[in-house]
């Protein structure tokens, strides 16, 4: 989807929710997504956790926003590849612990793909190179149906991360593929490389669709122009 406004992603992902549970839309659906500079809370919160004024962040350009997700607080932006699985956990007979472990799968090996060794951390959820976090997980469910889900830094700016205690951890650093490799990593690869292990690991058939045609589909059928 590119260059996607938060908010506007964040709606998108409850309608599908409701257009599953309704059984409008009979199909999973993985959006993939990058964000404009921005702060989210989870429903742990985590202002407390921010360590620069609101007024610094609006001269920086970065709203915060406070979602239902699980985790505490996190920084979304640029390059950094964002996936939201709109999954029926329950049809697809899977446990949340083991949605999140296989999401965990997902990014180890995407970023085993590039040369970068990262781990699991009994710390946090999420992928590690050693005391640095490279990817984050933070889901919902609604009557079965999974929405939000994992942020794997590939050449994202890290700098907004230390106006935060990100996860609300004290000490914890952040990292990105760029960082560990010394060079930017084209992100449409890292896009393809997620998707691969996506339907491995889930067993997907995974199908194109435009944002535009995902939107008609939402729409319902007396509001729709022939």
């Amino acid at each position: 989807m590119g260059l996607q406004d938060y908010r506007q992603t964040w709606q998108l992902q409850q309608d599908l929710v409701t257009a599953r549970i309704k059984g409008t839309i009979d199909a999973d659906i993985l959006l993939f997504v990058e964000h404009p500079p921005v702060f989210t809370l989870g429903r742990r919160g985590g202002r407390e956790h921010m360590l620069v004024s609101e007024k610094f962040l609006k001269t920086a350009g970065i709203t915060i926003v406070h979602v239902e997700r699980g985790g505490d607080i996190t920084f979304h932006g640029p390059q950094q590849l964002v996936v939201y699985p709109i999954f029926d956990l329950e049809a697809r007979r899977i446990g949340v612990v083991d949605f999140v472990q296989t999401l965990e799968e997902i990014m180890l090996r995407t970023a085993a793909d590039y040369g970068v060794a990262a781990g699991r951390n009994p710390l946090n959820r999420g992928i590690w190179v050693g005391g640095s976090k490279l990817g984050s997980i933070g889901i919902a469910l609604r009557k079965g149906i999974s929405f939000h889900g994992l942020a794997l830094n590939v050449n994202l700016d890290l700098t907004p991360f230390d106006w935060i205690q990100p996860c609300g951890l004290k000490g914890v650093g952040m990292t990105s593929m760029k960082n560990e490799l010394g060079r930017d990593v084209p992100l449409p690869d890292v896009r393809h490389s997620l998707e691969h292990y996506f339907q491995t690991l889930f067993e997907l058939d995974l199908r194109p669709l435009a944002p535009a045609d995902l939107q008609q589909q939402l729409t319902p059928a007396s509001e729709k122009i022939d």
